[in-house]
């Protein structure tokens, strides 16, 4: 029989997920105030420092706290793919930052608040499903 979509260990995995992306969030928001208000750079430039930033710092947390299964046992090949998936995020981040900051006039950090939700369940989906989902075999 097929495992419920809602199971408890996806549940766990996700409201996890929500915590480390929250400490990431806190980083890559962090850097960018800091980047863009102290340091006067461009809120774009400041936006993908802090999400740089905020991806190692989401890496490392997803594989010591969330994931119990890795597709890949070559440790660089899922730092690749998830970096891949970071930087899809990274792009999607910025182009909602712009839309929401430019566009529709919104302050450029409440953009980036919106933004990140919606990249939060981007990257959720995409990592969990191509670099910790136990679809019977590891591979490389």
């Amino acid at each position: 029989m097929k495992a419920h979509p809602l199971s408890p260990a996806l549940i766990r995995q996700f409201s996890r997920y929500v915590v480390v992306g929250g400490l990431a969030f806190i980083v890559d928001f962090s850097v960018l105030y800091l980047l863009t208000e102290k340091a006067g750079l461009h809120y774009l430039v400041s936006a993908t420092v802090g999400f740089l930033a905020g991806l190692v710092t989401n890496y490392l947390l997803c594989v010591a706290w969330i994931f119990d299964f890795r597709a890949l046992s070559n440790k660089a090949h899922e730092f690749l793919v998830f970096g891949i998936i970071g930087i899809a995020g990274l792009l999607l981040n910025n182009l909602l930052l712009y839309l929401f900051t430019e566009f529709v006039a919104f302050h450029y950090l409440i953009s980036k608040s919106l933004a990140a939700i919606l990249i939060l369940l981007f990257n959720f989906s995409l990592r969990r499903s191509l670099l910790f989902s136990d679809r019977g075999r590891s591979h490389d």
